[in-house]
C-alpha cells in the first residue's frame, strides 16, 4: 500500500513538475520571442553579464539546506524556520556585497551601465530567498501542483510587464523588469497558496544538521555555477556584449528542454528515491528506469533541436540571431547529457555522500580549464571541447554510483545508447532540408513533421521499454493530475 501510494504521488509529481517546467517556461519562451524582436543581442548580453553574478550567488543563498531537508526522514517546524532565517540573512548580506562591488564589475567589462543593472538585478536574490523554504515544503510532500500555479501566473504577469516596457522603449530595463517581477510574483503567490508560515525561531541543532550535509552541496553548487558562468565571462570579456547575447540566447533555447527535463528529474526523483533509500533493490530498479526514460526524452529532443537550429532561430526570433543558430547544435549535444549527470549526482546525495559530490566537482573543474582557455581564442572550439569534457564527466559521475549500487557506467551506456541512436537517425533525416532553396518558414514545419513521423515509426518498430513506459506514464499522468 505504501509502495503504491509513493508510485501514485511520484506519477502525479512528474505530471505537475512537467507542467511547472514547460507551462511556465513556455510562457517565458513566448515572451522571449517578442522581446528578442524588440531588443538587440547587445542588450541581452548586458543582462547575461548581470546573470553571471546573480546565478552564482543564488546557490549560496540556498546553502544546500533544501536538499538536506528533503533527504531527512522526519522534518520539524524548527527545521523550516531555521532554513528560512538563514536564507534571508545570507541573501541580504550577498546583495550588499553585490551592490558595493558593482563598480568593479562595470570596470572589468568596460560598461558603465552595468553599475545600475547589477544593483537592480541583485534584488532577485532577496526575492528568491523568500520562496526557497516554501518550495522546499511543497517539494518534500511532492506537491508540484501549487508550484505550477505560481510559476504560470508569475510568468504571465512578468511577461506582460516586460513586453509593455519594451514597447514603450525601456530597452535593456524591460528585461530587468521582467526578471525581477517574475521572481517577486512567484514568491508572493507561493506565500498565498501555501499555508506554511515562519515563527522566526532559530534552532542550532537544525542548523548543524543542515549545514553538515548542505554545506558540501553548497560548495559544489557554487563551484559548478562559477564554472558555468566563466564561459559567459570569457565570451563577454574577450568578444562583445552582442556575441555574449547570441551565445546566451542559444543556451536559453537549449535550456527549454535540457534544464527543464533535468529539473523535473531532480525535483521528483530525489524526494521519491529518498523515501526508499533503505531498500537497495527497489532503489536500483527505480534508478535504472529513471535514467532510461529520462535520457530517451532528453537525447531525442535535444539532438533534434540541434538539427533544426537554423530554421528554428530564423523563424522564431529573426535573422539578426543567426549566430546563435550556429552555436545551438554544439550546445544541444552537450546539454543532452545533463539529466544523466543530475541523476547520478542525486544518488550520491541520497546515499548521504555530499563529500564525494564535492570531490567530483573539484576534479571536473580541474580538466574543465581546457575549454575555458580555448574559448579565449575560438568559441566553436570551446564548444567542441565542452562536448568532450561532458563525456569524461559522465564516467566520473557514474563511477561511484556504479560502485555502491552495482549499476556501472557501461551498464548505463548500454541503456542510453539506443536512445541516442534513434536521436541521431531522426536528426540526420531532417538536417539537410535547410539547404533546399526555399523559405525557412516552409522548411521548419517540414522538418518538424518529418522528424515526428520518422521518430514515431522507429520507436514503434524498436519497441524500447522506455518508449512504452513513457506512453504509459503520459496516459496515466493525464488521468492522475486531473488537468482538466
Amino acid at each position: 500500500m505504501v509502495e503504491e501510494s509513493l508510485k501514485n504521488k511520484t506519477i502525479k509529481g512528474v505530471g505537475w513538475s512537467a507542467a511547472d517546467a514547460f507551462l511556465g517556461q513556455g510562457v517565458t519562451f513566448l515572451v522571449g520571442l517578442v522581446l528578442a524582436r524588440l531588443l538587440t543581442p547587445a542588450e541581452y548580453g548586458l543582462i547575461g553579464i548581470c546573470l553571471i553574478f546573480t546565478t552564482v550567488l543564488a546557490g549560496v543563498v540556498d546553502s544546500g539546506f533544501s536538499n538536506a531537508i528533503i533527504r531527512k526522514k522526519e522534518v520539524s517546524y524548527d527545521d523550516y524556520n531555521t532554513m528560512f532565517i538563514t536564507n534571508m540573512i545570507i541573501s541580504l548580506v550577498l546583495y550588499l556585497l553585490l551592490f558595493l562591488s558593482s563598480p568593479l564589475i562595470a570596470v572589468f567589462f568596460d560598461r558603465e551601465e552595468l553599475i545600475l543593472l547589477v544593483r537592480a538585478m541583485g534584488v532577485m536574490l532577496i526575492f528568491q530567498a523568500l520562496s526557497i523554504t516554501q518550495v522546499t515544503v511543497l517539494t518534500k510532500r511532492l506537491d508540484f501542483k501549487t508550484k505550477t500555479k505560481a510559476s504560470l501566473i508569475s510568468a504571465i504577469v512578468s511577461g506582460i510587464i516586460g513586453v509593455i516596457m519594451a514597447f514603450i522603449g525601456f530597452g535593456v530595463w524591460s528585461l530587468v523588469g521582467q526578471k525581477l517581477s517574475q521572481t517577486l510574483f512567484y514568491s508572493i503567490i507561493l506565500w498565498i497558496l501555501n499555508k506554511w508560515r515562519p515563527c522566526f525561531k532559530f534552532n542550532k541543532n537544525s542548523f548543524s544538521y543542515m549545514w553538515g550535509f548542505g554545506s558540501k552541496l553548497m560548495l559544489s553548487g557554487i563551484l559548478n555555477n562559477i564554472w558555468n558562468q566563466l564561459y559567459q565571462v570569457v565570451v563577454g570579456k574577450y568578444y562583445s556584449p552582442s556575441t555574449l547575447g547570441q551565445y546566451s540566447r542559444s543556451k536559453e533555447y537549449a535550456n527549454i528542454f535540457s534544464s527543464n527535463i533535468t529539473a523535473i528529474v531532480q525535483r521528483v526523483s530525489y524526494p521519491a528515491l529518498a523515501e526508499i533509500q533503505d531498500n537497495k533493490k527497489r532503489m536500483i530498479e527505480a534508478y535504472r528506469r529513471v535514467i532510461k526514460v529520462t535520457m530517451f526524452v532528453s537525447s531525442i529532443s535535444m539532438i533534434f533541436m540541434g538539427a533544426i537550429a537554423d530554421p528554428l532561430i530564423y523563424c522564431f526570433i529573426g535573422p539578426q540571431w543567426r549566430e546563435a543558430a550556429s552555436y545551438l547544435p554544439f550546445i544541444c549535444i552537450t546539454m543532452s547529457t545533463y539529466p544523466i549527470h543530475a541523476i547520478n549526482l542525486n544518488m550520491l546525495q541520497i546515499q548521504g555522500r555530499s563529500d564525494l559530490f564535492l570531490k567530483l566537482e573539484i576534479i571536473k573543474k580541474i580538466y574543465g580549464v581546457i575549454p575555458l582557455v580555448i574559448g579565449v581564442f575560438d568559441i566553436y572550439m570551446m564548444l567542441i571541447a565542452l562536448i568532450i569534457t561532458c563525456i569524461i564527466s559522465f564516467f566520473l559521475n557514474s563511477y561511484y554510483t556504479g560502485k555502491y549500487l552495482g549499476y556501472t557506467s557501461f551498464d548505463q551506456l548500454r541503456d542510453i545508447l539506443p536512445s541516442y541512436g534513434i536521436a541521431f537517425i531522426i536528426a540526420l533525416s531532417v538536417f539537410f532540408f535547410k539547404y533546399i532553396p526555399i523559405s525557412y518558414w516552409i522548411i521548419l514545419p517540414i522538418q518538424v513533421i518529418t522528424g515526428i513521423i520518422i521518430g514515431y515509426f522507429i520507436c514503434e518498430f524498436c519497441k524500447l521499454p522506455e518508449y512504452k513506459e513513457i506512453k504509459g506514464i503520459f496516459i496515466v499522468t493525464i488521468k492522475k493530475c486531473n488537468l482538466f
